[in-house]
């Protein structure tokens, strides 16, 4: 393996880590010896500092972590900090009520209680770690399985789905429940 291959290959493993990679796993994983891997991430590092690239590679005692620069965190933060605020649409809600009591539910299920499509706001809670993929049924096309997170509980202020308020009994059920679900969190803010 050449010099710029090991480069090419410490960038995209470190990338891929997200984690703090030991300089020995990292010799290991590419066959050569902890001097190179040292030499290689070090030409990475002045790599992305030439090219003015938001990117530095953090050495941490033996591990090295790709990171972004420190000039960057004001936008990193507020990127964040957006992202977790924005609060859940009516849709989100009535979505998020129908998993809850039906789990582990398909999508179509969700579409066919909420008689419209619902792939946006799926991909959306599935973002936000409020719901999980659960596994696939057991039907021709092996529709996935949805079904909610310990960080829904968390969010919603319940230890486990047994506290949820209980199903209304008549047609706007789903909104009702989203309602309740929207009082609750309202009132934990305050």
């Amino acid at each position: 393996m050449n010099s710029k291959e090991l480069i090419r290959g410490l960038e995209a493993v470190l990338f891929a880590s997200g984690e703090p990679m030991s300089i020995e796993r990292l010799a290991q994983t590419f066959e050569v010896s902890p001097e190179k891997i040292v030499k290689g991430v070090d030409a990475l590092a002045e790599e992305y500092k030439n090219n003015g690239s938001s990117i530095v590679i953090v050495r941490l005692e033996n591990t090295y972590q790709m990171a972004t620069d420190e000039k960057y965190a004001e936008y990193i933060k507020k990127a964040f900090d957006i992202r977790r605020r924005t609060p859940l649409s009516s849709a989100a809600l009535e979505v998020l009520a129908v998993v809850a009591y039906n789990q582990p539910v398909t999508k179509s299920f969700i579409e066919q209680v909420r008689g419209v499509d619902c792939s946006g706001v799926v991909s959306t809670l599935v973002e936000k770690g409020l719901i999980e993929e659960r596994g696939r049924l057991e039907l021709p096309g092996k529709p996935l399985l949805y079904g909610t997170t310990k960080n829904f509980l968390r969010c919603f202020g319940v230890s486990d789905l047994s506290e949820l308020p209980p199903l209304p009994k008549n047609e706007n059920a789903v909104n009702d429940v989203a309602e309740q679900l929207t009082m609750t969190t309202d009132e934990e803010e305050n």
